[in-house]
């Protein structure tokens, strides 16, 4: 980003060229099936608007940022859909509050990003609008549920994407894209705007090329806000700033998420090889257990499917989105819309929520599941006393193949093996490129710290990356 602005302000390049190259980009690109709408019209005028406000030095600090949003993320007078037949011709009346921080600050919008239905999924294959592809080869899936937001990036449709993270749907993505995906602390973004998954694990993620343009963009969009009674009180930090300062860290590595068989050897290969040369650097890398670490996806679905069915109860066909037309009294008005509405990973997992939640078995799973988040909490926490980062992989693999896990949902709820903890402690992850295997699909890895220490993340982040 500081590169294009000192380009603007030198006048070797305009708003109005860069919205074209986006545009133009966006249009080559569009067999990835990463936007469900661009705003062509819009970007072009705020362009050029932007050129003269550039030209009498009344520019805001985003201006020359070009950014997409995700379609669980609300824009005043636009659609919104969450990927789903639900909520089909539905207009938001408000913008989210990061969105209309990053607008205040003369950032552009460019479009509205294909994602997995109500951001349910590992592969963005749940969307009505079809799957996006990796454009690291059409052949295999992007992630999700953000893949549309990740592959903007990656194929250059855009700087910057806000995207959400529930259990790992900005981080994951931004590992099989070759990007980087920050999840912050939970709570340091307005959930403001946001259509909810799982209001106690939702997330506003950011995807960029660099850790300095993510830095930039949570400083602007991170803080307290009155229309989101869970949004942090705590003071924004300079992350800019903050990021310019590494120092030598004490990093812990989870012996139980490197050695095991269920990671691609590739991946084990290249975090190896990045500890290693922070080793040689100075800093402290050792080796700790974690003998949770099996019980936190279990737990993440039990936990996020009862929230799911919970928040997913207002789509019922008798307010807004879609309604069937085989209606014969009010049940079946419920029974159809929600059945013709919803894909089928949304239905099953509101199903597993309903179930999780019912008298019989409320205490069995659902108590028990909170119990149990609490403890790795706490554990995660024990581990952070002591060090100050922990790292793992992103994901047991490099990205899949399109349609290989659609028949087997265990196989791709296991996508989310390592991203999930972060999201049931609410502890701030990123996920950065650290190479390609051998078919030369990126792979990632993922540091997690303690909360509200983005700071401190994105400084060792930098490190890692190799970014001055």
């Amino acid at each position: 980003m500081s590169e294009i602005r000192n380009d603007l302000e030198n006048a070797s390049v305009t708003c109005h060229q860069l919205v074209q190259h986006y545009l133009y980009n966006i249009k080559t690109h569009s067999h990835l099936n990463a936007f469900v709408e661009v705003y062509e019209e819009e970007a072009l005028a705020k362009a050029k608007a932007l050129d003269l406000k550039i030209k009498n030095n009344e520019a805001g600090r985003l201006a020359g940022l070009v950014f997409g949003i995700k379609d669980l993320i609300c824009l005043n007078k636009h659609s919104v859909s969450g990927g789903s037949k639900i909520l089909e011709d539905f207009e938001s009346q408000f913008s989210a509050t990061a969105v209309e921080a990053l607008l205040k600050e003369d950032a552009i919008v460019i479009g509205r990003q294909n994602c997995d239905e109500f951001g349910m999924g590992s592969s963005n294959e749940n969307s009505v609008y079809g799957p996006v592809k990796n454009a690291a080869n059409t052949e295999r899936v992007p992630g999700g549920s953000s893949g549309g937001s990740a592959v903007a990036v990656q194929a250059d449709m855009c700087l910057v994407s806000l995207g959400t993270d529930t259990g790992g749907s900005v981080r994951q993505p931004a590992a099989f894209c070759g990007v980087v995906g920050l999840k912050p602390t939970y709570s340091r973004i307005s959930r403001w705007g946001l259509l909810a998954y799982a209001s106690s694990f939702d997330s506003v993620g950011i995807f960029s090329r660099s850790v300095e343009d993510n830095a930039l963009v949570l400083g602007i969009i991170a803080g307290a806000d009155g229309k989101d009674g869970t949004a942090a009180q705590s003071v924004v930090p300079d992350y800019s700033a903050a990021a310019k300062k590494p120092g030598k860290y004490k990093i812990a590595y989870l012996d139980e998420a490197i050695n095991t068989e269920a990671l691609q050897p590739e991946i084990k290969e290249g975090i190896q090889k990045q500890l290693q040369g922070l080793e040689a650097e100075g800093h402290v890398v050792e080796a700790v257990s974690f003998p949770l670490l099996n019980h936190v996806l279990p737990t993440y679905y039990i936990l996020t499917t009862a929230e799911a069915s919970s928040n997913l109860s207002r789509y019922d066909g008798a307010h807004y989105g879609h309604r069937s037309e085989s209606v014969t009294d009010l049940e079946s008005l419920y029974k159809n819309s929600r059945t013709e509405g919803f894909g089928e990973e949304v239905r099953r997992r509101i199903l597993l929520g309903t179930f999780v939640l019912s008298a019989d078995y409320y205490d069995a799973y659902y108590t028990k599941a909170q119990k149990v988040r609490r403890l790795i909490l706490e554990q995660t926490n024990k581990i952070l006393e002591e060090y100050d980062f922990i790292v793992i992989p992103t994901t047991p693999t490099s990205a899949f193949k399109l349609g290989e896990h659609t028949q087997d949902p265990l196989q791709m709820y296991l996508a989310d093996l390592y991203t999930v903890q972060a999201s049931v402690t609410g502890l701030p992850a990123i996920s950065l490129p650290i190479g390609t295997d051998s078919e030369n699909m990126p792979i990632g890895m993922q540091i997690m710290t303690k909360a509200f220490d983005e700071a401190k993340l994105f400084a060792f982040s930098k490190v890692i990356l190799n970014e001055n």
